[in-house]
C-alpha cells in the first residue's frame, strides 16, 4: 500500500495561480487527475491527498469537484481565508463535503513571516483545531519559530509540515533548520511530509546523498509514526519524474524505514482520516 499524501492538480485557464507567471515551462500547463493516474498505477499508489495551489475559495471548490469524480483522491487540503471574520461559517460550509480533510495557508508566499500569529488567524486556528481537520504548513525554515509559537498558542491543533519546511538542501546547510524542526516535532499532534525535496536540491545533478541528512534528521525528530510520503507532483517535474521521486524518498530514509508501511501509507490514512483504497 502506498498513499501519495501530497500532489496538485490545476487548470491554467482558471487564472488564480499567482505563482504561475514566473514558473518553469513544465508547470505552465494543465495537470489533472487523469494525467497522474498512469503513474499511480505503475507504482502501486492506491490513494492520494490533493493539495491546494491557489489562495482562493474558488480553487478549493474546484479541487473538491475533481475529488468527487476521482476515486483515487481520498481527500483535499484546500484553502480558506484564516483572517476572515466569518471563517467558522466558511469552514462549516466546506465541511459538508466529506473529502475536505485540511486547509493550507501559503505561508511561504506572504509578506509577513509572522502572519500565523495574527490574532484573527489564531482564532481561526482554534476553530480548525476544534473541527479535527489538519493544518498543512507550507513554510521556509525562517517561518518555523513563528509556527512553533502558534502551535503553542493553539493546543491540540493537528498539523503537517509540508516538504520538511523546505530546508536549504542545495547548500547542505542544516542549521538553523535542524533545531527549529526539532522544536516543531516536540508538538505530538504535528507530523511531517517527506516531500518536495528534489526541487530544493542542487539543479541539475541532485543525488540521494544530498537529501539523506535532512530526511534522517526529520525521521529522528518525528519518528516513523509521524512521517508521510508525498510526491509533490507535478511540481517535482522541475527536478525529477514521479518514479525518481518515489525511489529517492525511499533511499533517503534511514535503513529501517525504507519501504515502511507507516511512512508510505498508513500514517497518511490515519492523520488525514482516509481509507487506503477507494
Amino acid at each position: 500500500m502506498i498513499v501519495d499524501a501530497h500532489h496538485h492538480s490545476w487548470r491554467t485557464a482558471r487564472g488564480d495561480y499567482h505563482w504561475m507567471a514566473g514558473a518553469p515551462d513544465v508547470l505552465r500547463r494543465d495537470y489533472l487527475p487523469e494525467d497522474l493516474e498512469p503513474h499511480l498505477r505503475r507504482f502501486g499508489v492506491t490513494r492520494t491527498i490533493l493539495v491546494q495551489a491557489a489562495q482562493t475559495r474558488e480553487e478549493t471548490d474546484f479541487l473538491l469537484g475533481l475529488a468527487a469524480r476521482t476515486p483515487f483522491v481520498g481527500g483535499v487540503v484546500g484553502w480558506l481565508d484564516l483572517e476572515s471574520v466569518d471563517f467558522a461559517e466558511q469552514l462549516a460550509a466546506c465541511r459538508e463535503d466529506p473529502k475536505l480533510v485540511g486547509l493550507r495557508p501559503m505561508l511561504q508566499d506572504l509578506e509577513d513571516d509572522a502572519w500565523i500569529l495574527r490574532p484573527a488567524v489564531l482564532r481561526s486556528l482554534e476553530v480548525l483545531a476544534a473541527s479535527g481537520l489538519v493544518l498543512d504548513i507550507l513554510t521556509f525554515p525562517r517561518h518555523l519559530p513563528h509556527v512553533a509559537r502558534a502551535l503553542g498558542a493553539v493546543p491540540g491543533l493537528r498539523a503537517v509540515v509540508d516538504h520538511l519546511s523546505k530546508p536549504p538542501i542545495a547548500s547542505g546547510r542544516l542549521d538553523p533548520w535542524r533545531d527549529d524542526i526539532a522544536r516543531i516535532a516536540a508538538f505530538e499532534t504535528v507530523s511531517c511530509k517527506v516531500s518536495g525535496l528534489v526541487t530544493e536540491a542542487r539543479q541539475p545533478g541532485w543525488t540521494v546523498a544530498d537529501l539523506a541528512p535532512f530526511v534522517h534528521h526529520a525521521a529522528a525528530c518525528f519518528g516513523p509514526d509521524r512521517l508521510i510520503f508525498g510526491s509533490d507532483w507535478p511540481v517535482c517535474r522541475v527536478a525529477g519524474e514521479y518514479g525518481e521521486v518515489l525511489a529517492a524518498t525511499m533511499l533517503a530514509l534511514p535503513d529501517g524505514l525504507r519501504g515502511d508501511r507507516r511512512v508510505l501509507g498508513e500514517n497518511a490514512c490515519r492523520i488525514y482520516g482516509i481509507t487506503h483504497e477507494a
